[in-house]
């Protein structure tokens, strides 16, 4: 399990950097919340480890992983909530393994 920083430290190493570095950090972080933002299709499925690295802190993610019937009624849950969210959005009909930069499913 990795230890997670809590409280004021996390963030003490923004007090040492100049107005410059600063922008540089807002710059970047901006970069890969927008990468997040713009995913889509099949994309949207999948947790974003690229985005955790954008922290300071390196720690290994702890994640719970659902069993598959609880999985796949958050799957179903999470696009219902996109027909709700995002009732314009343009539909597509492409499988997952016909995704760009999809890899095929391990038995």
């Amino acid at each position: 399990m990795g230890l997670h920083r809590r409280g004021s430290d996390v963030d003490e190493d923004l007090d040492a950097m100049t107005a410059e570095q600063l922008r540089a950090e807002v710059r970047r972080l901006r970069a890969g919340i927008r990468e997040h933002r713009d995913s889509s299709g099949h994309d949207l499925c999948w947790h974003h480890p690229d985005l955790w690295q954008l922290l300071p802190e390196r720690v290994e993610p702890s994640i719970s992983v659902p069993e598959w019937p609880q999985f796949m009624r958050g799957c179903v849950a999470y696009r219902q909530s996109l027909d709700a969210e995002a009732a314009d959005a343009p539909r597509m009909d492409r499988e997952y393994s016909e995704a760009p930069g999809a890899s095929p499913a391990e038995p």
